[in-house]
């Protein structure tokens, strides 16, 4: 993997959460059963669920920078 690949990486899951804030309301709307706030919540539960995936993968991969 080159040093730009790994750089874009992070970029990549950045773009896609923000879509996903973007999209999840409007999928939900279509079905009408959950609220706007809890979409929102879902959305903000994906991107700590990710964040914190995203870090312990560093830490059990890379033990000797922490």
């Amino acid at each position: 993997m080159s040093y730009f690949s790994r750089k874009k990486l992070p970029i990549i899951f950045f773009l896609i959460t923000c879509f996903n804030i973007v999209i999840m309301p409007v999928v939900y709307a279509a079905t009408g059963k959950l609220e706007p706030r809890h979409t929102y919540a879902l959305a903000g539960l994906g991107i700590i669920t990710l964040g914190l995936v995203i870090y312990l993968f560093d830490v059990v991969f890379h033990p000797d920078r922490y």
